[in-house]
């Protein structure tokens, strides 16, 4: 059975001569645009309209590559972040040490300088820790029986007056400083040379002369020095200066005193290696006054 199409739509040139026909001219143009550019604004008129489509269909391409940067940008600078905290915290470490080492070097050149006004064999102490005592104010120190440490012998630092030894180990010692409640101390107002006794247990931490005379003349702001009458403390060093003068009784008046020493701001401080049992003095008792005048009336 023929299926060949009826001789209505067999009309015109065969498929060959077309191909042939296309083929020779799309060579022509070819050759006639390269010669002559004459569809150039043809081209640019096409790409124009083109060109919306052509970046709608790179849309997916860029948004792609653009997340893919800022993920690497995101992990990058979290890297270099954490460098930089790192790189901040070891120079925060540095600074902290160097200014750490510049105060202790300060305090060894003042400490220094105060041997050298003192003219007493001494030796230099770290402060180990506090004593946590609610009822007294002590220090414990790095030096003790194996440096010629004993009972008795005055502490300083570059101000003035810190302490006194009160109790000696083989390898420390405790400090009590001028502002416990046992502390006493003779002292003398540098401008007047009048003498009085500084006692130790304000709540303020303050040291007070209680029993100096109504006619003394004492005022704001005088020097407070030891007296040297002790035994103990060599004359002549720093031990505060009047902040305040009230009212006592008739007789006499309270004095307030600021310590010149800044024990609770120091690690540093020297202890005068003299030898207070052999001059006659002897340390602040240890134990309570009334255990003492017990002891004293059992004898």
């Amino acid at each position: 059975m023929e299926h060949s199409p009826p001789p209505f739509f067999r009309q015109g040139p065969s498929a060959n001569a077309r191909l042939l026909f296309f083929s020779l001219l799309a060579i022509a143009l070819l050759v006639v645009d390269s010669r002559l550019d004459v569809l150039g604004r043809l081209r640019q008129g096409i790409a124009t309209v083109l060109y919306p489509v052509q970046r709608t269909l790179l849309v997916p391409r860029d948004v792609t590559r653009v997340g893919a940067e800022y993920l690497a940008d995101v992990g990058r600078l979290r890297a270099e972040n954490a460098e930089l905290r790192r790189l901040e915290t070891a120079n925060a470490n540095a600074l902290l040490q160097t200014e750490q080492l510049v105060a202790e070097n300060q305090q060894l050149r003042q400490l220094l300088a105060m041997r050298e006004r003192t003219a007493i064999r001494s030796a230099v102490a770290e402060v180990l820790y506090d004593t946590r005592d609610a009822f007294s104010r002590r220090l414990v120190l790095d030096k003790g029986q194996q440096n010629g440490v004993i009972a008795g012998q005055p502490v300083i630092d570059a101000s003035g007056v810190v302490g006194q030894v009160t109790r000696v180990y083989p390898l420390s010692s405790e400090v009590t400083l001028v502002t416990d409640r046992r502390s006493t101390i003779p002292v003398e107002i540098r401008r007047t040379g009048e003498r009085s006794v500084a006692f130790g247990g304000s709540p303020d931490g303050t040291i007070e002369l209680r029993y100096l005379r109504t006619s003394a003349d004492v005022r704001e702001g005088d020097l407070l020095v030891t007296s040297g009458l002790d035994g103990l403390f060599p004359p002549g060093l720093p031990v505060g200066t009047v902040r305040s003068i009230e009212a006592g009784s008739s007789a006499f008046v309270r004095v307030l005193v600021e310590p010149a020493a800044h024990a609770e701001r120091t690690r540093l401080l020297l202890i005068l290696l003299a030898e207070p049992q052999a001059q006659g003095a002897s340390p602040p008792s240890e134990e309570p006054a009334a255990e003492s005048r017990r002891r004293r009336r059992g004898s």
